[in-house]
């Protein structure tokens, strides 16, 4: 199936690894030329390496911290117009509440709320002048059913939600639609990580912890950074112009709800 975005650019945040990268590739593979940030110069080069080798596409990479202004101005210079964003950023820590102080809350707000609403804001009006414009904003399934340790995420994530649910409904007529990709148990280094943290608190291995949750989940498994990568890039889709305010999630099933 043609995608309709081949010859697009796409400005693809903290896409070395993980999620990121898998948009990245999937985008890469539709023919779409590429801005791909991160924070680690070499996982960065890497990646960007691995997607030239595959795909005839133009490649450029910016690094820094896309929760920064620096980052994001050096983003913004190297993709001033982009026809699709994808908007990704690491969680803030696990912990307990009683931890976190007011400049942690301001920490994660940052970084998963008010960045991703700026990187929109700096590059929508050029969107909609252009008549097409594809957001994709990697959230976390905890905006579904939150995870306990992970209150800085629940927190932050379910602000952006709230604010892509208006935004995304005026500027659809214009054929720019913004969406969130919300992942539950992928294999990634977070997921590795959360792993770690709550099975040093269960006094468990992390690899006990893991055949725990894939068998927990209806999958019984975890899910690819490949598929990831195609759901967003069908979000990004020409066909996917009827498509704003959503809210995908992707866990295999493992939240139990009808809605």
């Amino acid at each position: 199936m043609d995608l309709g975005i081949r010859g697009k650019t796409a400005l693809v945040c903290a896409a070395s690894k993980g999620l990121g990268k898998g948009c990245a590739l999937a985008l890469a593979r539709e023919g779409v030329n590429l801005v791909i940030t991160a924070r680690g110069p070499q996982a960065l080069e890497a990646t960007a390496s691995e997607i030239r080798k595959h795909f005839k596409i133009e490649v450029k990479t910016v690094v820094g911290d896309i929760t920064t202004r620096e980052g994001r101005d050096a983003a913004l210079k190297a993709a001033p117009a982009p026809d699709i964003l994808v908007n990704n950023a690491g969680g803030p820590p696990p912990g307990d509440f009683r931890e976190w102080d007011r400049d942690a809350w301001v920490k994660a707000l940052d970084a998963n709320m008010i960045a991703p609403i700026l990187m929109i804001r700096a590059v929508v009006d050029g969107m909609i002048a252009r008549k097409f414009g594809r957001v994709v904003n990697i959230t976390s399934g905890a905006v579904k059913a939150p995870i306990a340790e992970l209150g800085l995420s629940n927190g932050a994530r379910t602000g952006l939600t709230g604010f892509i649910a208006g935004l995304s409904r005026t500027t659809v007529r214009h054929n720019v639609t913004i969406n969130n990709l919300l992942p539950g148990p992928f294999e990634t280094d977070r997921l590795r990580s959360n792993l770690e943290f709550n099975a040093k608190k269960l006094g468990k291995t992390a690899e006990e912890l893991r055949r725990v949750r894939t068998e927990a989940n209806p999958a019984g498994r975890f899910g690819t950074i490949e598929e990831f990568g195609d759901a967003c890039a069908y979000l990004c889709s020409a066909q996917a112009g009827f498509i704003t305010g959503q809210n995908l999630l992707m866990d295999g099933g493992g939240y139990p709800g009808t809605f």
